[in-house]
């Protein structure tokens, strides 16, 4: 059964990384990311198709979950300070405002199901709970690694505010934190695929 995933999948991973190095030429790929990338890209049964290192965002939307219409007002995929959310809430005028945090993704190809299984164990156990075998076909066997921070924060609407700075200082402490403990998840996950396939460093490093 394993033929069915394994069939293309170097052809595959050839053109994911050609994606990928022009996604990085072009610096639309998360800098902290990188070396966790680079390490399961190492891998000769694995690859990466998609990736986000979790982010922090203010949105402006026509109703909840309009992602479609939707405007960014800011988004940072690190933590933010209160003086950057308010200069982007600033920029409100219409619609609903909404403050997010979005917990890491990543989707990885695996080569056979053993491999696939291997990769979300290890997830898992290092606390990306909602991690899951997202896709398994002819073409292609993906595993979703994801985390679970999440916050949906509503501060306004139609250019009022809702809320007091002091509630915003709080909210944005509140989300730093997230960000702060997923970003140690992501390290843990780049040291333990370092260890358990016996990844070298590069030369020189």
């Amino acid at each position: 059964m394993d033929f069915l995933y394994t069939k293309n999948f170097e052809e595959q991973k050839e053109k994911a990384m050609e994606g990928l190095r022009k996604a990085l030429a072009e610096d639309k790929v998360d800098h902290d990311i990188i070396p966790l990338l680079d390490k399961i890209n190492a891998l000769d049964n694995y690859f990466t198709t998609s990736s986000c290192s979790g982010r922090i965002s203010l949105m402006e939307m026509p109703h909840f979950g309009d992602k479609v219409n939707s405007v960014w007002l800011g988004k940072w995929h690190r933590e933010v300070t209160v003086e950057e959310v308010l200069e982007a809430i600033e920029k409100h005028r219409s619609g609903q405002l909404w403050f997010l945090v979005r917990s890491p993704i990543l989707h990885v190809a695996a080569k056979t199901m053993e491999d696939a299984v291997k990769l979300l164990n290890l997830a898992v156990g290092l606390g990306f709970k909602y991690s899951n075998i997202k896709s398994v076909s002819h073409k292609k066997l993906v595993v979703e690694i994801r985390s679970t921070e999440r916050m949906d924060v509503p501060l306004g609407e139609n250019g009022e505010l809702w809320v007091s700075g002091e509630y915003i200082g709080k909210v944005v402490n509140l989300a730093n934190a997230q960000v702060r403990r997923f970003k140690r998840r992501l390290k843990r996950l780049e040291e333990e695929i370092e260890k358990l396939w016996g990844i070298k460093p590069p030369e020189g490093t």
